[in-house]
């Protein structure tokens, strides 16, 4: 299997990141709730960065074209890096009346995210021939699972050795390195056609969305499945695991952590079976989208706490199953000078959503019961299958000339 030397490169400056993310996102939580003593003022750190990330991935589009790609991504790394350096004085001097400074930078911080997300998507096609794709976009989820997994365990763990600005100084050790390694990636090739106004530069990831059957109806899954994919964020599935469940904490942990493994495991299945399914993307996200909907329809009515670990490890496989061939569709769908407005487009799609989507099946889960809402997400992905099943002809690899 040769990725080539830009990939790997890409993909160890971007785990380096997500390591860095999770240990910063802890520090700053931990650093929150002991100055405020309030969940309330914890949990608004997800919700500034889900914000941040939505006006970044609407705004990302009038850089494409002026900064080279690489420089785009190379930059925001750089720019989280002095954030960091910032965070850290920061903590020096923060109490309990001026810790919204502390959001400031999240915010910030979550904006630089915004806009590197959608380009790390968009360079893989570049160092990566068409071939490659699927076991690309494979590693590349595998290796972000992995992260996710550990470091959360993990990165807990170091706050008894380490006070919250030593991890901060730790994750700008993180960030540094990362940034040195994606000023390595080799320059790209990004053409760019005629000058464009502010505006038509903001609408082009949009009008190519709506112009491209497949990633119009791509766009319509996006949409339904991060509605659906709402009520596994863990205010939710702690409740699901208290009321529904009736057990402890731990099985919250477990059941979350069943999650991530289970999306490793489909991952891991992409990369080892590439060329099978690669003859079969519409198969494959249609199955993998069908079975999301029978298993959270069952984990919706299921009590017992080590089926709830099993059903959510497969809810974990099949999503992957799903979503890398549907990254390979997106990849091969336009020319890869379009890609990066395409992704910034479906990444505003994604963070608007889930953020309003959140706040709202969280008051759904008060109003309704939390079996309720694993029941609307179970109806939610039902849709998706059947949206694919009805246009599976648009759901093919499409290949462009390098």
């Amino acid at each position: 299997m040769k990725l080539g030397k830009n990939f790997f490169l890409l993909l160890l400056g971007q785990s380096l990141a997500n390591i860095g993310d999770i240990l910063y996102m802890i520090a700053v939580i931990s650093t929150i709730f002991s100055l405020t003593g309030s969940a309330t003022a914890s949990s608004f750190v997800p919700f500034t960065i889900t914000l941040s990330m939505f006006i970044s991935s609407l705004l990302t589009p009038l850089l494409l074209g002026r900064v080279n790609l690489k420089w785009l991504m190379a930059g925001s790394q750089i720019g989280k890096t002095v954030l960091l350096v910032i965070l850290g004085f920061v903590l020096m001097v923060i109490t309990a009346s001026n810790y919204y400074l502390l959001f400031l930078i999240i915010g910030l911080v979550a904006f630089l995210d915004g806009c590197a997300n959608p380009i790390r998507q968009t360079l893989i096609p570049y160092y990566v021939k068409q071939k490659h794709l699927m076991q690309a976009n494979g590693i590349f989820e595998t290796a972000t699972q992995i992260v996710q997994a550990v470091m959360w365990f993990v990165g807990s763990l170091f706050l008894i050795i380490l006070s919250s600005q030593q991890l901060i100084w730790l994750v700008g050790c993180l960030f540094v390195v990362s940034g040195i390694l994606l000023c390595l990636l080799e320059d790209v090739s990004y053409k760019t056609t005629e000058p464009k106004g502010k505006l038509e530069q903001l609408k082009e990831g949009w009008k190519t969305l709506y112009n491209t059957p497949v990633l119009r109806m791509i766009a319509w899954l996006d949409l339904f499945e991060t509605i659906a994919g709402t009520v596994w964020i863990a205010a939710i599935l702690y409740v699901f695991t208290s009321d529904a469940l009736h057990v402890d904490e731990k099985w919250w942990g477990f059941i979350n952590g069943a999650f991530l493994l289970g999306m490793i495991i489909g991952s891991v299945y992409c990369i080892k079976y590439y060329s099978f399914i690669e003859k079969r993307l519409g198969i494959f996200i249609f199955g993998g989208s069908f079975s999301s909907f029978l298993v959270t329809m069952f984990f919706s009515l299921n009590t017992i706490p080590f089926i709830a670990l099993l059903l959510s490890l497969l809810v974990g496989v099949f999503q992957q199953v799903k979503n890398i061939p549907q990254q390979t569709i997106i990849q091969s769908s336009v020319s890869k000078e379009a890609l990066s407005t395409v992704y910034t487009s479906l990444g505003a799609i994604g963070t608007g959503i889930f953020g309003v989507g959140s706040l709202v099946m969280g008051i759904l889960t008060d109003l309704l019961g939390v079996r309720s809402v694993f029941v609307f997400s179970g109806l939610m992905l039902a849709l998706v299958s059947t949206i694919v099943y009805k246009n599976k002809q648009l759901f093919v690899k499409n290949v462009f000339d390098k």
